[in-house]
């Protein structure tokens, strides 16, 4: 597939967001930017969060990811589903009894405000680094098999991403991202399902003799119960991937912004759990694809593709899709489904971190009623000049799978977001407010210390996603130290 058709299609791809920004963003207002008037069907939420939930990552870095780790990550999405379930029934119902517009509130309401702004400082850094992990992945399959032939830097490919969004967002905001990310998911659901038949028929495999193949066995390993030690133990990566869905979903305004946008909470619920089992399908469906990726480049000599002179896995469906001649069906399909996980994700993003911006920091419900749609305008386009330079950041340190990345990462953003909702919801106590950003930066720091202690001091033990939980209760014991009189 050219570069000039693969840049036509992203046109026609981004003309119809704009034709859905234009009707949704009619009503250029605060609420309906930061709430959508609370009116959305929970059912057209539900299928939009699989993309969102998904991204760019799960579209190029889980397939990439299935030769070194087998099917181990359905072992952290087994924990995403039970995360899912205490998301539903026992944060949903506290966002929604307090009519919150930012999540962090509910902070100020039980602890104060150093609480309420360290609990949003930590949702801002933990989202402005996952947004830019996900929109870096497609930027470099962008460069890879379309801008390097132009000779665009990379630079120049990140700001162009970073103002597509900008452009359909900016008036509609959570809105448009409710409309746009069921059309994303419905691209990326189609770009795996044809991609694993147009694969499959080229090994002149049908899909049950895939399945029962000796081939895919190789690859297909799930759950790993031999060795505690070893990081992807099921326990281990059970346990990590239930408290990353209770941070990643249910403690980040991202994703509660859109289930808050629902009429009521019994259709915030029912939406959350009819995600959750989708989700795991569609996962489950990318490990296929991966495995499938890897049997083909075997048969057929597809070598991984290099980044910097490096073999980036990464990088493997987008050079079989687009460069091993299995037809312009697929490439299109490809494009689209990458195009349409990247941002529907990212797109989520920018708009949570202006809404979160505004209200947690800036405090936009009491400015002036005529000043407030001037800074939510100003404060998007800063949001997204930031993620310009944090994406553009990542590509100089970057080494190791974003997918893992960006897991890795998580345990210790939003460690501190886990203790603080945990130590309100669970217990009655008070807490000195003025203190709980030291317990917050300390329980960071003792997690990056234990993150970072080599296996053999440890008897061999690899430290991996359970960090999340670790330094959630870091954070708790912390907070117990500072605690108060009971409510």
């Amino acid at each position: 597939m050219q570069p000039l058709h693969i840049l036509l299609l992203i046109g026609g791809y981004f003309a119809v967001l704009m034709v859905i920004s234009y009707f949704t963003g009619k009503e250029d207002n605060n609420e309906n930017f930061f709430t959508a008037s609370k009116q959305s069907p929970w059912y057209l939420v539900a299928f939009g969060m699989v993309g969102a939930s998904l991204s760019g990552v799960t579209f190029i870095s889980v397939p990439g990811w299935v030769e070194g780790s087998q099917f181990s990550y359905m072992q952290v999405v087994f924990g995403y589903l039970v995360g899912y379930f205490v998301v539903a029934y026992v944060l949903l119902p506290v966002y929604y009894r307090l009519n919150v517009t930012s999540i962090y509130q509910y902070l100020e309401e039980r602890f104060g405000i150093v609480s309420y702004k360290t609990g949003a400082f930590f949702f801002f850094v933990s989202r402005v680094i996952g947004a830019a992990f996900r929109v870096f992945l497609v930027a470099i399959v962008l460069q890879q098999f379309v801008f390097d032939s132009y000779g665009v830097p990379f630079e120049v490919t990140v700001v162009i991403s970073i103002l597509l969004i900008w452009i359909y967002t900016f008036r509609g905001g959570i809105k448009t991202i409710v409309w746009t990310d069921t059309l994303q998911t419905l691209f990326m659901i189609l770009a795996v399902c044809l991609s694993i038949y147009f694969i499959n028929q080229k090994l002149d495999w049908s899909f049950t003799e895939f399945l029962g193949s000796e081939e895919l066995k190789n690859y297909s390993k799930t759950l790993f119960t031999e060795d505690f030690f070893a990081k992807n133990y099921f326990l281990k990566s059970f346990l990590g991937g239930m408290f990353i869905t209770i941070c990643m979903t249910g403690l980040d305004q991202d994703m509660m912004q859109k289930n808050l946008t629902c009429k009521n909470l019994k259709d915030a619920q029912k939406n959350m759990v009819s995600f959750s089992f989708v989700l795991v399908g569609v996962t489950f469906l990318f490990m296929l694809l991966g495995a499938l990726l890897f049997i083909y480049s075997s048969r057929f000599d597809v070598a991984i593709p290099l980044m910097d002179g490096q073999p980036k896995t990464d990088l493997l469906f987008p050079e079989i899709a687009l460069n091993s001649g299995l037809g312009i069906t697929l490439g299109i399909t490809f494009i689209l489904g990458l195009i349409a996980a990247a941002y529907s994700s990212a797109d989520s993003a920018l708009t949570s971190l202006t809404t979160s911006f505004c209200v947690d920091f800036l405090n936009i419900e009491k400015r002036p009623e005529k000043d407030q749609k001037k800074i939510r305008k100003q404060t998007h386009i800063w949001m997204s000049l930031l993620l310009i330079v944090v994406i553009i950041i990542f590509k100089y340190i970057l080494t190791s799978n974003v997918i893992d990345s960006l897991l890795t990462v998580a345990g210790y953003t939003y460690g501190p977001l886990l203790g603080l909702f945990a130590f309100g919801i669970f217990t009655n106590y008070r807490i000195k407010d003025k203190y709980v950003w030291v317990v917050a930066l300390s329980a960071v720091i003792l997690t990056t210390i234990i993150g970072t202690i080599p296996a053999d001091s440890l008897g061999g033990y690899q430290v991996g996603y359970e960090l999340l939980p670790i330094n959630g209760a870091l954070t708790f014991l912390g907070l117990v130290l500072i605690r108060s009189k009971k409510d």
